[in-house]
């Protein structure tokens, strides 16, 4: 069964706040100095790469997560 949660330490991140006129993407980087751990609805949850997981919010706007731990213990978490 797939968990409804995964906890995941994150620090920075960057919120994409859509297109501007000239479809150029919004971009409002947030820098954290500490990772801190929190726990992510997997529903929220798009994509992952070696560096970033990519969640939606409520409101349409992506966020960008830096994340601490491994790719593929993130990885085996989803699966």
């Amino acid at each position: 069964m797939k968990p409804e949660f995964i906890e995941l330490t994150l620090g920075s991140y960057i919120i994409s706040h859509g297109y501007n006129s000239k479809n150029k993407e919004m971009m409002e980087p947030i820098p954290s100095e500490n990772f801190s751990k929190k726990l992510i609805p997997v529903s929220r949850i798009k994509s992952i790469s070696e560096k970033y997981i990519l969640t939606d919010y409520v409101d349409g706007r992506w966020i960008y997560w830096e994340y601490e731990e491994d790719y593929n213990a993130v990885k085996k978490l989803l699966l």
